[in-house]
This record gives structure tokens, sequence and C-alpha cells, in this order.
């Protein structure tokens, strides 16, 4: 079972290795082979796709689908990244204000809160029954591409000074196998940048290098003409905030008041400061609250707040899409394009296509810790397959979300 259970996951290289040496996504698919292991009748999944990247996402979902094929497995997936998983789906379940109702996937998507851009472009122009997939939407655009032509004009690329600096970064945790192998970077102020590549590219050990308590065996990060790493934590964190993949890591006092009454302390900020950036990124948060009982959304927001309390220079987010919606997406999106409009450098790894598109001005590909391309986003994630979204596979011509096409109306 266990050999088998390796081959179905594609994770026999991983047979040795530590856990604590795996990147997330690799721990995730693990875990999911642990479970398929002992040859459940029935498989329940909690976002199983949420840390890998799109090839691996693949992978797994047409693993889970040879189970329900080949040996009647019944599969029940909760997930936010419904773009993924929707044209595998039977049936689709939709919870709304404690109403759940289930039905066909075409109908279902009709009417639901949720959808993803295929669904969002077929109910746009209007299309019945209304694709679920790439492959169905494409069949059905032909007259919407003729008509919208060439895709939208793009803003000339604004040439700031940049606000960090890397030249030569390199990480390795054993002898002869780096990690991260002499990458060099700008990240200018008033833009995003997506840091994209497969699971243990190297992404996570880059951002905590330049964040500067991560390793680095060489190179050298600047960001106000100093090195964060030879800084103590509060000048640190007045250059550069991190939100790692797991918020909560960041997290160890007993209720949500104390952690914004530390922030506050810890920056020298006015009391109330940090509350009321949490405020504005998801309301309704009590003081008493216990940090670990918040959804994954509403930690992700206190430990961002938290982290901007400091008013960084640079912010680093670490997969920040992880467990949230697409109304959370879509209020995290206008967060970083605010914090850009202030002159804020953002840089966030990411394995979400579609959360790239609507947010980046540039993306960095890595892969097996170097930079392999870098460039305008519409320029790097149209040229690939695998980090390209939904609509520019369906239009093509530069398009990359539904609200530009929209737009156009």
């Amino acid at each position: 079972r266990i050999e088998e259970t390796l081959d179905v996951m594609g994770i026999a290289d991983l047979r040795d290795r530590p856990l604590r040496a795996l990147s997330g996504g690799q721990q995730q698919r693990v875990a999911i082979g642990a479970v398929l292991a002992a040859h459940p009748r029935i498989l329940v999944l909690d976002e199983p796709t949420s840390a890998l990247d799109p090839t691996g996402a693949e992978e797994v979902l047409a693993s889970i689908t040879r189970l329900v094929h080949d040996l009647a497995v019944t599969v029940v997936l909760a997930e936010h990244r419904i773009e993924r998983v929707l044209q595998y789906a039977d049936r689709v379940i939709v919870v709304e204000d404690g109403l759940v109702r289930s039905g066909d996937p075409a109908e279902m998507m009709r009417t639901s809160p949720v959808a993803p851009p295929v669904v969002e472009l077929g109910r746009w122009a209007d299309w019945s029954p209304l694709p679920l997939s790439v492959r169905d939407a494409w069949r059905r655009a032909r007259d919407l591409r003729e008509q919208l032509g060439a895709g939208p004009e793009r803003a000339a690329e604004q040439s700031s000074a940049p606000v960090l600096t890397a030249r030569g970064i390199s990480v390795a945790y054993s002898p002869g196998e780096p990690v991260v192998d002499d990458v060099s970077c700008d990240l200018g102020g008033g833009s995003v940048t997506a840091l994209m590549g497969r699971n243990g590219s190297g992404k996570s050990s880059l951002l905590w290098a330049l964040q500067g308590t991560g390793a680095r065996q060489r190179g050298r990060v600047e960001v106000a003409g100093v090195d964060p790493a030879e800084q103590d934590v509060a000048a640190r964190r007045a250059l550069v905030g991190l939100v790692p993949q797991t918020p909560a890591d960041l997290l160890y006092l007993p209720s949500v008041g104390q952690e914004l009454a530390q922030a506050d302390s810890e920056t020298g900020s006015d009391p109330g400061s940090t509350r009321a950036l949490l405020d504005r990124l998801v309301p309704g948060v009590g003081d008493e609250q216990h940090p670990r009982d918040l959804s994954e959304g509403q930690r992700l927001a206190l430990v961002l707040a938290i982290q901007l309390a400091a008013r960084p220079r640079v912010l680093l987010l670490d997969e920040p899409t992880r467990g949230l919606d697409y109304p959370g997406k879509a209020a995290l999106a206008a967060l970083l394009r605010e914090l850009a409009g202030e002159s804020m450098a953002v840089l966030l790894s990411t394995h979400d296509v579609e959360f790239t598109a609507a947010v980046a001005d540039r993306v960095l590909v890595l892969a097996g810790g170097e930079v392999v391309a870098s460039g305008p986003t519409a320029e790097v994630v149209v040229s690939s397959p695998t980090f390209a979204p939904q609509v520019a596979k369906v239009l093509g011509h530069g398009w990359l979300t539904v609200d530009q096409v929209r737009g156009t109306s």
C-alpha cells in the first residue's frame, strides 16, 4: 500500500526525507497520501490543493479522480480554489448563510455566490449551459474572441527607484545543495511582485533570506541603505514585514486584544493603531477571541495588521491566499494595491495564478533556486501554460481577468 501510494501521489522521491525538510506543498501531498494508504471507502478532503503548485494540484486531483473511477471511492472535497476542481465534480453542494443546496454543477454555478473565472465569464456572456472548464469555455468563446480582438492596453511600466535590492542571495541547509542559488532582484516602491514556482523551488527560503532572519550563505540585501539581517528586531520590522505561510506561527498570546496591544507597544504606535488596521481588513474580530479560534482569513488579517503596524518599507507574504474565499481574495488584492499606492514594495509568494493575474505588476519565476523568468505579469504568465489564468487560456490576446473583459462593455 505504501509503495502504491507513493507512486499515485508522485512522492516516491520524498520517501526518506524528514517531514520538517519538506516544503508546505510537499507536506500536503504526504498528508493526503497518509490517508489514502488506508484505502478508505469515503475520502473527505478540506482544501487539498491550497498549498500545491498548479502542476502538483493537477497531479493530486488526477490521482483522486482515478480513485473515484477505478475503485469507486466517494470523495467529498471542500475547496476555495474552485477553478481547479469544478471540472472534476459530479455534484456541487453550495452552503450559503446556513442554507445547503445541492445539484448539477452547471445549474448550481448559475446562482452560486462564488464562482471561478470561466463561470464568471460565462455569466457575463450569457452562455448556456455554463462552462465548467477552460475547454468548454474555449469552444463557446469564438465569437467573443473576435468581438474583443486585441487585449487591453498595458500601462507603461513605471521605473521607480528600488526600495529593496538583493544581490547574489544563496541559501543552503546542507553543504553543496543550495535551495536558493545566486538570486538577484529589485523591488520597486509602488509595485506588487509575484514570486512563483513549483513546490520546493526555494520561494519561502528566499523570502526569509530577504527579511533578514532566514539562513543566508552569501549575498546582500539592502533596504534604505542597510541590510535587514544586520539590524535588531525593531529596526528590521520597520524595514521589512513578513507574513509566513502559516500565520499562526507568529501568534503566541492568548487573545486577539493582547496581540494587538503588544504590536502597538513594540512599534511605538498609539494605542488602538493595530486594531484600526485589523478592522480595515476584517471587521468584527473580538478582542477576547483566541487567535487560534479564528478562521484562516482572520488569522492572516491579524498577522498582516501586526506586521503593518511597524510601517515597513517592504511587505513579504508567503502564500497569502491559502484558506481565502473569492471575496477574501478580492479584499486582500484591494489592500495590496492600496499599500503599493503608498509607495510600499510588495512581494508575494503564491501558487494562485488567478490572484497573480488580478494584483501583480511583475512576476518572478523560481526553479531549482534560480530565477528562470522575470517580467511584466501579462508577458510572463501568458507565455506559460502552467501559470496562465483561465481567462488568458480562453480569450488569448493578453486578457487576464474577467474584470478586464467587463470593462469593455
